[in-house]
């Protein structure tokens, strides 16, 4: 008998089952007759576990969670029916008994290698198919009262370890000496050890550490401050650039707690903030005490970029606002969950009105071309009436 070593929650049965029904009405509007969910997240998200095999979502019974390996911890994690299987035909050989696979089926196409796709269609013996990804992205955009309880916790992380860094950032340190010592700290908090993202080639450090010019170099990544790291092949992240007096050092970092991602920035400075530094600083915590003010249930979250984007104006920092050049990106916001890069995204043409239940990073940032990245990101809850910080911490610049 396998036992659980270390403290997290289960998925309450009652969260699955809505989740699954929730997903069978967006299904049912597309024309998609059985979802087959392969990827873990999803099939995390649905079932609670993340056994290797394939959820398969009916309209009409079900759902199947089919498991090839880890029988034993998947029947301990989740609390709905296992169907144990050998490979994926015997999966097929059962859904094509229940005649499941006659009508449209609904595949996760945006992050499904075609290799794997062709492998599917042939075995499992489907015809037509669709995406049903925005389905899943939609019932996974509003979180429950259990989810956002996680999401609490894994912000919890994020206050300590920015209490933590007071200590740590200091004239001279390396960025990757400071990121070493704070990702210590924070596995021992039990933190899951790496944050998920979504999609192809998308790959996110759990921390970045940036001390000056490393914060204005552009990379591959879609985020406005990425960081240089040590090599051509992961580039992005911390270095071994050294802590400089009146340059701001940038902390972004992402908290982890039982698959839930939490992600904000903090800037520090040893001494007095540096002139160019100021009014940047300044125009970030006014975008983020803007849309605290302002924004809630129903705002449409191009009204929130806008208005970021208009005070960036106002300040005489467009040309630096979400990066500088090639490196600017396209929003000023990112959903949070179970992945990075969930919804809502807060751009200037996704319409998307806030609901309740969601949570979504905030991350007004301004980066000045070979001199350095300067901002601050906060996490959020849309409430009932109004916007819910995650954590409680203060967000203003710390000077050391």
């Amino acid at each position: 008998m396998l036992k659980q070593v270390g403290s997290f929650d289960h998925v309450p049965k009652d969260d699955l089952l809505a989740r699954i029904d929730r997903l069978r009405h967006l299904m049912a509007d597309r024309g998609i007759d059985l979802a087959l969910l392969v990827q873990n997240v999803d099939r995390f998200y649905f079932t609670g576990t993340m056994q290797k095999g394939i959820v398969a979502v009916p309209l009409d019974q079900g759902p199947f969670v089919f498991v090839e390996k880890g029988t034993d911890r998947a029947a301990m994690e989740t609390p709905l029916p296992l169907t144990p299987v050998r490979n994926d035909r015997e999966i097929g050989d059962i859904l094509r008994d229940r005649r499941l696979l006659a009508g449209r089926v609904g595949l996760e196409l945006d992050v499904l290698p075609v290799a794997v796709f062709e492998r599917m269609k042939r075995v499992l013996g489907f015809e037509r198919y669709g995406d049903v990804s925005e389905q899943v992205k939609e019932v996974r955009a509003v979180k429950s009262a259990f989810e956002l309880d996680q999401i609490v916790r894994s912000g919890e992380m994020l206050t300590r370890v920015f209490a933590r860094a007071r200590e740590e950032v200091r004239e001279g340190r390396t960025e990757l000496e400071i990121e070493a010592a704070l990702m210590a700290a924070s596995r021992e908090m039990g933190h899951q050890g790496f944050l998920r993202m979504r999609g192809m080639n998308q790959e996110m450090m759990t921390m970045t550490v940036q001390a000056g010019f490393t914060g204005a170099v552009p990379t591959l990544l879609d985020a406005p401050i990425t960081g240089i790291g040590v090599t051509p092949a992961v580039p992005q992240g911390s270095s071994f650039k050294k802590v400089e007096r009146g340059v701001p050092v940038t902390i972004d970092y992402g908290g982890g707690y039982n698959g839930y991602i939490t992600d904000e920035t903090r800037s520090f400075v040893v001494g007095e903030l540096a002139e160019v530094f100021r009014r940047p600083c300044e125009t970030a915590r006014s975008i983020i005490e803007d849309v605290l003010a302002f924004a809630g249930p129903g705002t449409d979250c191009r009204d929130i970029f806008r208005r970021a984007e208009e005070m960036a104006r106002k300040a005489g920092l467009s040309d630096f606002f979400m990066g500088h050049g090639e490196g600017k990106v396209a929003f000023i916001g990112h959903g949070l969950g179970l992945e990075i890069n969930e919804l809502p995204l807060l751009t200037a043409r996704h319409e998307r009105k806030l609901k309740e239940g969601m949570v979504f990073a905030f991350e007004p940032k301004f980066v000045l071309p070979d001199l350095g990245a300067v901002g601050i990101e906060i996490d959020l809850i849309v409430g009932p009436e109004r916007l819910e910080r995650v954590t409680t911490g203060a967000f203003d610049l710390v000077r050391l």
